[in-house]
C-alpha cells in the first residue's frame, strides 16, 4: 500500500464527521485513542514530498533521508514565500513610481510660477493681437455710439523705416521738411525740435544756419533792460505759428491745431494715420450732413474735420526734381514727422544691433564657462574610506 493510500484512509478513518448515538441512546464519553506515531511521520512526509520536484523518481524519494526530506522542505516553502512577496510588492513599486511622476506633474501644473506664466503669456497674445488687427475675433466690440465715430482704420503702407535694419530715407526727411515749411507751418508747431536736430539728417550746418538766421526771435534784457530781436541760431527751436493758444483757436474758427511734434505716436497708426488723413479727403456720402466750415474725412474720428484739404498736386518744387503729386508730398512729409517724433531712431537701431551681437557672444561665453567649470563638480563621486583600526 502507498503512502497516498495509507494516508487518505486514515483521514477517512480518523478525520471524518463524527458518528454520534442513534436517537433515544446516550453512551458515555470516551477517552481518545492516542496517534500512532507512524502515522504522524507518514503525514509528516506526505507535506514534504509536496514541496519536492515532480520528476523525481520513487526510488530516489526512498534512498533520502529524513533530515534530507525536512531540509528540501524548507527550501521549497522559502522560495514560495519569496516569490509571493515579490509578486506582491511589483504592482506597490510600480504603482508609488507613477503616483510620484503623476505627483510631480501636479505640482507643477498647480505651482504659482506656472499659473503666473500662463496668465502673462495669455494677457500678452490678447494685447498683440488687439495692437495689430483693434478688435478679438470671438468678442464683439461694444460702441456708445457709432463705428464712424473712431474713424475709418488706416492702411498699413510699406515704409521704408518700418524694418528691425531699415533706416529713415534722408532723402525724404529733407523733402518733408519742405513741405511741412511751405504748408503745415502756417497752422501747426513743432516745439520739439531744433534748428541744431536737422544738422547731418536732412541739411548741412550752413544750410540750417541760414533758415535758422531767416527768422526773428525774441530775446533778451539786454544792459538796458529791454528784451530784443535777434536772428536765430542753431540752438534755437524751430518758431511756432501763433504767439499762445488762444491766437491759434481764433485764426482757425475756434479749433486747436495740434503740435506736431510728437503727433505719430500720439495717433493709433502712426505715419499710416497721418498719411490716409491727408490724401483721405472726399465727398460727404449720402445721408451724412457736414456743418459750414468742416470738410469730411473718413480716417479722422466722427468724420468732420476742421482742416481743410492743403496738399494738391505740383504744390511745392523739390530741389532734387521729384515729382510733388499729392500722395508724395503726404508720404515725404508723414516720413519727416515720424523722424521728429523719434529723432534717435537710426541711433537706438544700430547700438540694438551691437547691443544684441555682445551680449549674444558673452552669453554663450558664460554658458561654457558655467559648464567648464560646474561639469567636474557635478560629475563627481564622493566616496568615504572609514579609518581602519588597527588596535584589534
Amino acid at each position: 500500500m502507498s503512502a497516498d493510500d495509507y494516508y487518505g484512509k486514515q483521514q477517512q478513518q480518523n478525520y471524518g464527521p463524527p458518528q454520534g448515538p442513534p436517537p433515544g441512546q446516550y453512551y458515555p464519553p470516551q477517552a481518545e485513542s492516542p496517534v500512532h506515531p507512524a502515522k504522524v511521520v507518514t503525514r509528516d512526509l506526505h507535506e514534504i514530498v509536496s514541496f519536492l520536484p515532480t520528476n523525481l523518481h520513487p526510488k530516489m524519494l526512498s534512498r533520502l533521508s529524513a533530515g534530507a526530506l525536512k531540509k528540501a522542505a524548507n527550501i521549497g516553502a522559502s522560495r514560495s514565500t519569496t516569490l509571493f512577496s515579490a509578486a506582491r510588492s511589483a504592482p506597490v513599486r510600480f504603482a508609488s513610481t507613477h503616483s510620484a511622476s503623476s505627483a510631480g506633474f501636479e505640482a507643477v501644473l498647480n505651482s504659482r510660477a506656472t499659473l503666473a506664466s500662463v496668465g502673462l503669456f495669455t494677457a500678452g497674445t490678447i494685447a498683440w493681437y488687439t495692437h495689430l488687427y483693434g478688435t478679438l475675433p470671438f468678442i464683439g466690440e461694444v460702441h456708445a455710439g457709432h463705428l464712424s465715430d473712431e474713424g475709418l482704420h488706416p492702411v498699413a503702407y510699406p515704409w521704408s523705416h518700418k524694418g528691425v535694419f531699415d533706416t529713415f530715407d534722408h532723402a525724404s526727411i529733407r523733402r518733408g521738411y519742405q513741405v511741412y515749411r511751405e504748408v503745415c507751418a502756417a497752422c501747426h508747431s513743432l516745439d520739439r525740435i531744433a534748428w541744431r536736430n536737422l544738422v547731418g539728417v536732412s541739411h548741412t550746418v550752413d544750410e540750417v544756419k541760414a533758415m535758422a538766421e531767416e527768422v526773428e526771435y525774441t530775446d533778451g534784457p539786454n544792459a538796458e533792460g529791454e528784451m530784443f530781436q535777434r536772428p536765430g541760431k542753431l540752438a534755437d527751436y524751430l518758431p511756432p505759428p501763433y504767439p499762445n493758444e488762444e491766437a491759434a483757436r481764433a485764426g482757425n474758427a475756434g479749433a486747436l491745431p495740434p503740435d506736431l511734434s510728437l503727433i505719430v505716436k500720439a495717433r493709433h497708426g502712426g505715419a499710416d494715420y497721418i498719411f490716409s488723413l491727408l490724401t483721405g479727403y472726399i465727398d460727404p456720402p449720402a445721408g451724412v450732413e457736414i456743418r459750414e466750415g468742416m470738410n469730411y474725412n473718413p480716417f479722422f474720428p466722427g468724420g468732420a474735420i476742421s482742416m481743410a484739404r492743403v496738399l494738391f498736386d505740383g504744390l511745392v518744387e523739390y530741389d532734387d526734381g521729384t515729382p510733388a503729386t499729392t500722395s508724395q508730398m503726404a508720404k515725404d512729409v508723414s516720413t519727416f514727422l515720424s523722424w521728429a517724433a523719434e529723432p534717435e531712431h537710426d541711433e537706438r537701431k544700430k547700438y540694438g544691433i551691437k547691443a544684441v551681437i555682445i551680449f549674444s557672444a558673452l552669453t554663450l561665453l558664460s554658458l561654457y564657462v558655467k559648464r567648464f567649470k560646474w561639469t567636474p563638480i557635478k560629475n563627481r563621486k564622493i566616496q568615504y574610506t572609514p579609518p581602519v583600526d588597527k588596535t584589534h
